[in-house]
């Protein structure tokens, strides 16, 4: 037979405290380090565990915070909600991760279903930064975004998309590429995303001739944005605002018969691990991806505990790993 959950009553009575004190002593609220630790010793030896339904009924919280990702088929996402989910779990919280496919009125309606699932708060990678609900939604709880600056969140770290932006066409420029296509995941329902606003203005100040196509992160419609822009425009570079999209680059390369970077050159955004591993590596912006995760699970932690009192804000500052996939323009 399994044996009986032990309750709270009876680690009191093994304690000779109250209910209330052992309650107190399993939070580590308001009791000694010597009342915390013979609580927690007589807990473990009888085999109690608090009941999570009666513990958020009790406090209000859940200890489940939303993870609302603009896709998952993005291979930087999903290791950014891997390491989130594992940050969270060493703070004794539990990520509920959600994906909005890449559609802004998926994205609104997932929120909105965290919000009534009442998590203790709520990290977001947005694809419509500028989409109306975003205010309403974050009275109503913490939330932290990640990438794009969103009004009225309880913190943010952001991506310094000027810099990263600057980064990439100033290396294209110094090596002689002048017509470059870049491929990003933003709709024409979505175009004042920083990242594709600055790419406009860094390209008018460099004096590049860029064409903007959208792609979506999974690989084969990512190839079919990279084959149809290859095979129209012939640029002789092109810049992708996610190296998932960079890879659907090589895919559609290989098709043309086009090396890289012989025929055309690739430059990523994002950094993720695979990269390197491709012929030739992938040149791309580093956001530093474990930095993102500490100070993202930092901030909406202390959010969801309330001691985040006043907004926080980090911002990311990106560096330029070059490998092989960009060449010089002979001549």
């Amino acid at each position: 037979m399994p044996r009986k959950r032990a309750t709270i009553r009876e680690v009191a009575q093994a304690t000779g405290l109250s209910p209330a004190a052992v309650s107190y002593a399993l939070r580590g609220l308001q009791v000694s380090e010597e009342t915390k630790e013979r609580v927690r010793a007589a807990a473990a030896e009888l085999g109690y565990e608090a009941d999570p339904i009666a513990r958020a009924l009790a406090s209000g919280r859940t200890g489940m915070i939303g993870l609302l990702c603009g896709s998952l088929e993005d291979l930087w996402q999903q290791s950014l909600a891997v390491g989130i989910s594992r940050g969270l779990r060493e703070k004794d919280r539990y990520a509920l991760i959600l994906d909005a496919v890449g559609d802004p009125a998926r994205e609104r309606a997932l929120a909105q279903q965290l919000r009534d699932q009442r998590v203790d708060g709520m990290i977001v990678q947005p694809i419509d930064p500028a989409a109306a609900f975003w205010p309403e939604l974050c009275e109503s709880l913490p939330v932290v975004a990640i990438g794009d600056s969103l009004a009225g969140t309880a913190a943010e770290v952001v991506f310094d998309n000027r810099r990263g932006v600057t980064l990439a066409l100033e290396h294209l420029r110094d090596l002689g590429h002048r017509n470059i296509a870049v491929l990003t995941s933003t709709r024409s329902s979505t175009p004042d995303r920083p990242a594709d606003v600055y790419v406009t203005a860094e390209a008018d100040r460099l004096d590049l001739d860029i064409e903007v196509a959208t792609a979506p992160h999974g690989l084969a419609g990512a190839t079919s944005a990279a084959r149809d822009i290859l095979s129209a425009k012939q640029p002789s570079a092109v810049f992708c605002f996610a190296d998932s999209i960079a890879y659907g680059v090589y895919a559609a390369a290989q098709e043309l018969e086009l090396s890289i970077p012989g025929d055309v050159s690739v430059m990523g955004y994002d950094s993720y691990p695979m990269s390197s591993l491709l012929t030739p590596g992938l040149t791309t912006v580093d956001w530093d991806l474990d930095g993102i995760v500490r100070a993202a699970v930092r901030l909406v932690a202390a959010a969801a505990d309330g001691s985040g009192a006043r907004r926080r804000r980090v911002v990311q500052a990106p560096t330029l790993r070059e490998r092989g996939s960009v060449a010089r323009v002979p001549g």
